[in-house]
């Protein structure tokens, strides 16, 4: 109602009353109205209200009213928005006008700005011309890359020239690889960049692969280095450094540098590279540079390649350079070809040179030993024994032991040995002298000793002698103690080991008396041991022998008096062991129960607590080493203690050992009471005191008794006679032979 009455104030209030989301609407809607109707005051009010300011600034601008115009953007719009509009009114009026308009508002030089940036360029000319001049050059620039962008070269070439740009009219052009007005533009207004046309059609040209052109554009636009760069950057070094020689000269050795920087870098692709720059060097006489590019040349897969360009270094060198040059070049080739297995060749190269010492060296590295001893020889003689050495050294690392024997034998044999060749070692070393031969019988026994086989280490000194050498007497007594210390071998089975070991001490023994050694403490020493070998030996004879059982307990009775050297705990044990065989219970109690009394000992480490009251007045020793380790089993101990024990309880034994007509102890070798000393029997061991066989080399003695036990018995029986014949010089009188 109110609508159509045209009443708008109350449209308004009952709209604001009842529809207040409508209201912006309403307004907007109403103003819009109101702006047809021509009504254009009524109407700025109703956009004010619906904050559309821009509407009526449109409604005032399309209506030519541009002083309502200005006067809402200035009041409404801020200062953007009032320049905005005032330029749109001076554009409206045109020509002096405008001008005049704008300069009241302070806005020329904004307009014009504006203008150009808006490609209005008629009206920023027509300001700038009636007003700012200065401008006229600017606006002609941006006017000028409008059109290049819009692809209008032409109109935009005349506008940078009028921009007195000419430079970037020649740049355009140049981009858009037109060279013909690039190149006429340049001519015409700006020559200085005549040569950048040159250059960009060089580098179109190189890109192109027109090298020919393109060099020749760069050298009109005297840009040669520009030349040895696109040269370079293609890989063609040689065209490079053409144009570096002719018109860089002083660049050209820095040149070189890079390229041989480049070339070791590349490989192969450098190779060629290399070689055909060697060659260039060669053509012109630059023979220090050829050098220097051959020694560069590598190329794993092609060794005869590197072997060639090598030795062409070489060659170059020792014709054309200075002789330390040469030879340096030598000991940079030398080591190469000799890592090529080219021996050869380098010793050729180093004998070229005079170095002796380098060729020899290179023949020796690939084995080819005559000639080394040949070059040595005939050219250096002090470097024979070096070359000999070597060789040594060579055969020993290669472990040609057979072929180290014709050279070195000592060097031959200590590889023997090391290696545990002792067959062949003793082969050699017997081939050479008793003494080399009995060093190594020594290593070889030592090592048998430490190996716990001191039995075939017995058998090396049967089979091989026995040197009465003092540094030999260590192994001699070790390799004694080793075997009476071997457990069970006091049986019939045992004869060989024990004569052979006697054998070898009787040996032993006469060497030493022709020696140095005769009558020295040592040799006292070895006439015991001998004495005890002696003894076993006859012992493990006459235990194969039914008869002779009471011979061999009588040995075993006799070796107590020896348990400094034989261990007192085995002696103990056997000794008891043979009397209880024989029904000799009182000895066999006695020596039993003091077997039994050293195991305690032993555990504990100590015999200062051993009770030796049975032993007084016999020439058994109280003071003996202490055995390391006991001789029999836990169980054969318990044994005996069970047998001591028993008998102890029976009381029908005397512990007290036997006595014979001296009043004395029937196996003490001296007489209690008057203190002189028996002979032992050299077959029993006993005292001899009736009855008595002395031999012809004085000082030994046998029991008839035992002796004619003896006779005519097993092989081993008549080997112990033989033995004993040798021993005391002769047989005893009675004149009895035996076969």
């Amino acid at each position: 109602m109110y609508k159509k009455n045209r009443m708008f104030d109350d449209v308004i209030r009952l709209v604001a009353k009842h529809h207040p989301d409508l209201l912006t609407e309403t307004h907007l809607h109403l103003a819009k109205e109101l702006e047809a109707e021509s009504r254009f005051s009524e109407a700025e009010y109703h956009f004010m209200e619906a904050e559309e300011w821009k509407a009526a600034v449109h409604m005032y601008r399309v209506n030519d009213m541009w002083e309502d115009a200005y006067r809402v953007a200035k009041s409404h719009g801020g200062a953007g928005a009032q320049k905005q509009v005032a330029y749109l009114w001076a554009r409206s009026l045109g020509g002096e006008a405008a001008v005049k308009l704008l300069n009241k508002f302070g806005l020329l030089e904004y307009a014009i700005e504006f203008a150009s940036d808006n490609f209005s360029f008629d009206f920023a000319f027509d300001l700038a011309r009636l007003s700012c001049k200065e401008k006229i050059p600017e606006i002609h620039l941006k006017h000028a890359i409008y059109l290049e962008d819009e692809g209008k070269f032409s109109e935009a070439e005349v506008e940078f020239i009028k921009a007195g740009k000419p430079k970037e009219a020649v740049f355009m052009y140049v981009h858009n690889k037109d060279w013909a007005n690039a190149q006429r533009v340049a001519e015409g207004h700006d020559p200085e960049s005549v040569s950048e046309v040159l250059a960009g059609q060089a580098k179109f040209c190189f890109e192109q692969k027109d090298f020919q052109k393109a060099e020749a554009f760069l050298l009109r636009a005297q840009r040669p280095e520009l030349a040895v760069k696109y040269y370079k950057d293609a890989d063609m070094w040689s065209d490079a450094m053409r144009i570096c020689k002719e018109y860089l000269p002083n660049k050209l050795s820095m040149l070189q540098e890079e390229y041989e920087r480049e070339t070791s870098k590349k490989g192969i692709r450098g190779v060629e590279g290399l070689l055909e720059q060697a060659r260039e060097w060669e053509q012109s006489g630059e023979y220090s540079r050829a050098v220097e590019c051959y020694l560069k040349v590598k190329d794993d897969a092609n060794t005869a390649l590197m072997e060639k360009c090598w030795m062409k270094a070489a060659e170059l060198s020792i014709k054309f350079l200075s002789g330390d040059r040469a030879v340096e070049v030598i000991q940079v080739v030398g080591p190469r070809l000799t890592h090529l297995r080219k021996y050869n060749a380098a010793a050729e190269l180093y004998l070229n040179m005079d170095l002796i010492k380098e060729a020899i060296d290179v023949f020796i590295e690939g084995e080819e030993w005559n000639k080394a001893k040949r070059v040595a020889k005939e050219l250096e003689p002090r470097y024979e024994d070096y070359v000999d050495q070597k060789y040594k050294e060579h055969l020993k690392n290669q472990g040609k032991v057979d072929s180290l024997v014709g050279v070195d034998v000592m060097a031959a044999l200590d590889m023997y040995a090391e290696r545990g060749q002792w067959e062949k070692c003793l082969d050699t070393a017997s081939k050479q002298n008793f003494k080399i031969l009995h060093k190594y019988v020594a290593l070889y026994a030592t090592h048998l000793i430490k190996e716990e086989d001191a039995p075939k280490a017995l058998q090396l000194y049967v089979q091989h002698g026995a040197p009465p050498n003092p540094q030999n007497f260590n192994i001699y007594k070790r390799l004694f103690l080793d075997l009476i210390n071997l457990p069970d071998t006091d049986g019939p089975e045992s004869y060989r080991m024990w004569a052979d070991l006697r054998n070898f001490l009787l040996q032993l023994c006469e060497n030493m008396s022709k020696s140095a050694e005769a009558n020295s403490p040592a040799h006292e020493d070895f006439e015991q041991m001998l004495l005890i070998a002696h003894y076993y030996a006859t012992r493990s004879a006459a235990k194969g022998v039914e008869q002779l059982i009471s011979v061999a307990a009588k040995l075993s009775v006799s070796l107590l008096r020896h348990t400094e050297l034989v261990p007192a705990d085995k002696a103990f044990y056997e000794a008891g062991l043979a009397c209880r065989a024989v029904g000799w219970e009182n000895m066999a109690f006695i020596f039993l129960n003091h077997f039994l009394d050293l195991c305690d000992a032993i555990d504990e480490g100590t015999l200062d607590a051993l009770d030796h009251s049975d032993f007084l007045d016999t020439d058994i020793p109280f003071e003996v080493p202490v055995p390391n380790k006991l001789c029999v089993t836990d169980a054969q101990r318990e044994q005996i203690r069970d047998w001591v024990l028993m008998v102890s309880m029976d009381h029908r034994l005397e512990q007290v050992l036997p006595r014979d007509e001296r009043n004395s102890y029937e196996a003490s070798l001296v007489a209690a009471n008057t203190g002189l000393r028996s002979l032992p029997c050299v077959l029993s061991g006993y005292p001899v005191l009736r009855n008595k066989i002395e031999f012809s080399s004085g000082g030994k003695a046998v029991n008839k008794e035992d002796w004619n036990k003896f006779l005519i018995q097993s092989p081993e029986c008549q080997d112990v006679l033989k033995f004993i014949s040798q021993w005391c010089g002769g047989l005893p009188a009675s004149g009895f032979s035996f076969h």
